[in-house]
């Protein structure tokens, strides 16, 4: 699946991956009303809102970018009626040949670990068949349960010929708090037990790991197993890029959150490749935004397709110019 990707970052020029992260103060109200309308201010009507409001992104979008990325939780809000519109909507997005990204963040051990991997990625037996339950292509992971987390998702992807992305440095303002803690990483001889040398910080450990797992589940140039870096912390992306040369990044960030395209160029490497950024709401709600407010509700998706070509042409420039 990595090989599909960079594939299809290579025909749009674009890599970009839009977040399908709906709520519904970003749902045009004509949307809100046909839905409510059939189906009343009810769970049912929510989630038919926001599928409409999917489907008809991505429609507008689905031939400059190669990938999406819905994050589950815009929909587990609405119960299963919103699991429902999930599925509809990677559904919907595959059968436009759209990679899609799952934004689910498990991070679990055991029998739970393999049930969540089986649940997004693979297959589940019932008696004598086989079913794919939401069967997206990458899904994002927790790595803070260390390798009992990891490798039943790893061993899914091997059977599946599917990805991951595993969180090394998130993009929110608390990231730090944990991520960036200064851990001893050896000692030398000398004193009551050593002293301890090699201070670095945590996530530079875990992006170590991520590119050992990944070595050993090779795609081609690049590996299955990526990583999520933020794009508000350009330096720590460049060193991180070095720590996870054969890792495809998801850099979550762009646009709402701060992160532009002089941001960015230190997780690409020299060819282009090697990255994939995501912009979720500076897409979807464009429209809500000054710069888009011509297209107006009615055009919501038109205003979409517009911030997506800005996007791509602030991304290469960076690219271009560094």
């Amino acid at each position: 699946m990595i090989n599909k990707l960079i594939a299809k970052i290579k025909s749009t020029k674009a890599p970009i991956v839009v977040g399908l992260d709906p709520m519904l103060k970003f749902v045009p109200e004509h949307i809100k009303k046909k839905a409510f309308s059939e189906l009343g201010e009810t769970l049912e009507g929510a989630a038919e809102a926001i599928w409409l409001y999917n489907r008809e992104l991505v429609d507008a979008i689905y031939d400059i970018v190669p990938a999406v990325k819905p994050q589950i939780a815009m929909y587990e809000q609405f119960g299963i009626p919103g699991l429902m519109a999930f599925k509809k909507t990677v559904d919907y997005c595959k059968g436009k040949g759209l990679v899609v990204i799952a934004d689910i963040k498990r991070g679990d051990i055991g029998s739970t670990s393999e049930a969540y991997a089986a649940g997004h990625l693979g297959k589940v037996q019932v008696g004598s068949r086989y079913h794919y339950s939401f069967d997206e292509d990458f899904a994002t992971v927790n790595p803070y349960l260390g390798s009992d987390g990891i490798k039943p998702f790893i061993k899914v992807c091997q059977e599946e010929k599917k990805g991951l992305f595993i969180l090394v440095k998130t993009s929110n303002p608390s990231s730090g708090e944990f991520q960036d803690r200064m851990v001893a990483t050896g000692t030398q001889a000398g004193g009551a037990g050593g002293i301890a040398f090699g201070d670095r910080p945590l996530y530079e450990i875990v992006g170590e790991q991520v590119a050992r797992w990944g070595e050993e589940h090779m795609g081609g140039s690049y590996s299955y197993i990526g990583a999520v870096v933020g794009a508000t912390y350009p330096e720590m992306g460049k060193a991180l890029r070095r720590i996870m040369p054969k890792s495809f990044i998801l850099v979550p960030g762009y646009g709402a959150q701060g992160g532009k395209g002089k941001d960015l160029v230190h997780f690409f490497h020299e060819d282009g490749l090697g990255a994939i950024i995501n912009s979720s709401r500076g897409i979807i709600a464009a429209y809500q935004q000054e710069k888009y407010a011509s297209f107006g509700p009615e055009h919501f998706a038109d205003a979409a397709r517009a911030a997506v070509e800005d996007m791509r042409e602030d991304i290469a420039d960076a690219l271009n110019n560094r």
